[in-house]
């Protein structure tokens, strides 16, 4: 099979995956609790990394442009540029990446580890739906945590920009909020939202994919887990650059 015939199989039975997960929200029986479950794992075990990563690329936001935008005396539009790099692009994508690294990995590697145990097999046997019972839950759980921890990796990003010019550069604080508030607007907004929702599905559906097509054993397992942050990586940022041309048409944010 070449890489062409592959990629659209793959693709055609990641997309099936999910429409059958996302289906299965809406039938009994809805495992909640195994969606609660996850979102702890999913959203609160990676609170720190997102933490972290948000505030110290405010931090290099501020290090890398506040220069030269003294230099053309426009060091009081800080605050907005590095509101808009976050919120519009780098906090979407960066968490969508961090999260991908995390807990697609932990996915593939769990539902993988399940399916060359013969434990997919055996739920199957008992009348269990594996796709309700595993994949619908995890792929709820990513799209409910993911947009929250983008929004605290933006909030926290700004906040990690603003001590760095305030600190370093002696930019007024005042200044530095009143030109975020001034850069952000309601379709900036929606677009750091919709854009983790979309990841979210992306991610939650390749690391499951992969998961449950695992074969060859343990050696199988860590290919498949290897191979689902590769791909959820790249596709999400392909993703990212249609999505934005997207939102730029609809939402009609151009500057």
């Amino acid at each position: 099979m070449n890489f062409v015939t592959r990629s659209v199989f793959e693709l055609q039975e990641t997309t099936l995956i999910a429409t059958r997960a996302i289906a299965g929200l809406f039938k009994r029986p809805r495992y909640i609790s195994e969606a609660i479950n996850q979102m702890d794992v999913i959203g609160v075990g990676s609170l720190t990394i997102i933490l972290l990563t948000g505030f110290f690329t405010g931090g290099v936001l501020t290090l890398q442009t506040f220069p030269t935008l003294q230099f053309y005396g426009a060091q009081s539009q800080t605050g907005r540029l590095v509101a808009i790099s976050l919120v519009r692009e780098l906090g979407p994508v960066l968490c969508a990446l961090m999260v991908t690294g995390r807990v697609g990995s932990a996915i593939a590697a769990e539902l993988g580890s399940m399916t060359v145990s013969q434990q997919i097999d055996a739920m199957r046997a008992l009348g269990t739906d594996p796709i309700k019972k595993l994949v619908a839950p995890r792929l709820l759980a990513l799209v409910v945590t993911l947009p929250l921890l983008t929004v605290v990796a933006d909030v926290v990003g700004i906040g990690g920009g603003g001590i760095a010019a305030t600190t370093l550069y002696g930019l007024s604080i005042n200044e530095f909020v009143t030109s975020v508030r001034d850069g952000i607007s309601s379709s900036d907004i929606i677009g750091g939202v919709i854009k983790p929702i979309c990841f979210a599905l992306i991610i939650s559906s390749i690391a499951c994919y992969k998961g449950l097509s695992t074969d060859g054993g343990t050696v199988g397992v860590g290919r498949a887990t290897t191979r689902a942050v590769v791909t959820a990586s790249i596709v999400v940022i392909i993703t990212d650059f249609f999505l934005a041309r997207a939102l730029q048409y609809i939402l009609g944010v151009q500057n």
